[in-house]
């Protein structure tokens, strides 16, 4: 089959296009998917640094992506409830980059969702879902979602309307409208934002969601109150981060591992529905074609592509 490979860690140059490379045979429980769509993600050129590996331990030679969306093609022992050609979206375990790959956490694609749409879906949706589950926010509670503008921040801002939370997003001035359109409070980048922050928030912040480092998570103890007397160990609890690897060094939660099966299955199903109904929506940036993964995750490592980058075999 076609594939991305790469056998060392490095640069964009270490990925490599190549043919004929082993079709993956389905263990119990699991399918094989024809990948229609694959998306593209900051940890496929983390991973691709080595900088995950307490996460995602690598073998190479290794195949990059972590979700897609595509057709069931081969049922492993003991798969229930599905069959060959189904149209499903979810996590791939053999990499997304290919035509072919293993999953083992799926859910039914709907009809009306394209599969560029659909592939956007699994790893934004978990994460967001995961962060705010694990921040405990709830109906009438405020939220700083710092990077709101990114796919998985986008997601979470969604999630946590819908839910009934005030959400107060940092982006670029670009975006501000964007996220209006989502139903946050935008506040922009840089020094100053804990001021910002307070203004659009004037009874305060209940819980902060950082999806994008850059050093906030000390504005964030700030913001919930840590320069009161023994509040910063109260501020800390309600704070996550899923991009700062500085987390533990502040004794603040960094979540970069999905949770159960059965609950990230349940959650795909319902996103992908939201989704197909208009009521979920991932910014699509741009589709390039599998032999331009490098480019792809180039993109990505800038931090300038507005929206999801998916990939097509």
């Amino acid at each position: 089959m076609e594939a991305i490979v790469y056998g060392e860690f490095g640069g964009s140059e270490v990925l490599r296009h190549a043919t004929g490379v082993a079709v993956p045979e389905p263990g119990p429980g699991e399918v094989r998917v024809r990948v229609a769509a694959a998306g593209v993600n900051p940890v496929d050129w983390k991973r691709r640094y080595g900088w995950v590996e307490e996460f995602y331990p690598t073998t190479f030679p290794a195949v990059p992506g972590l979700e897609f969306a595509g057709t069931v093609d081969k049922l492993g022992e003991g798969v229930t409830g599905l069959a060959v050609g189904d149209e499903v979206l979810g996590w791939t375990k053999t990499g997304a980059y290919a035509e072919y790959a293993i999953a083992g956490i799926v859910a039914p694609k709907p009809a009306g969702l394209s599969w560029e749409a659909a592939a956007s879906l699994p790893v934004a949706g978990e994460t967001a879902q995961r962060v705010l589950d694990l921040l405990g926010v709830r109906a009438g509670e405020t939220l700083f979602l710092h990077g709101a503008a990114g796919v998985v921040g986008s997601v979470g801002v969604q999630l946590a309307v819908a839910a009934g939370v005030t959400v107060i997003g940092s982006a670029s001035e670009s975006n501000h409208a964007y996220l209006r359109e989502l139903g946050a409070i935008p506040v922009a980048y840089g020094e100053g934002l804990a001021d910002r922050v307070r203004a659009a928030a004037p009874d305060g912040v209940d819980a902060v969601f950082d999806a994008v480092g850059h050093g906030v998570l000390p504005v964030a103890i700030e913001l919930l109150g840590g320069g009161e007397p023994g509040g910063e160990e109260a501020a800390k609890e309600r704070i996550v981060t899923i991009a700062d690897v500085d987390a533990e060094k502040h004794g603040i939660v960094f979540s970069g591992v999905m949770g159960d099966a059965d609950a990230v299955r349940a959650g795909l199903t319902a996103h992908a529905r939201g989704a197909a109904a208009g009521t979920l929506a991932v910014r699509l940036a741009d589709t390039l074609p599998l032999k331009e993964a490098a480019r792809a995750q180039e993109l990505s490592e800038s931090g300038h592509a507005r929206g999801k980058l998916v990939l097509t075999p």
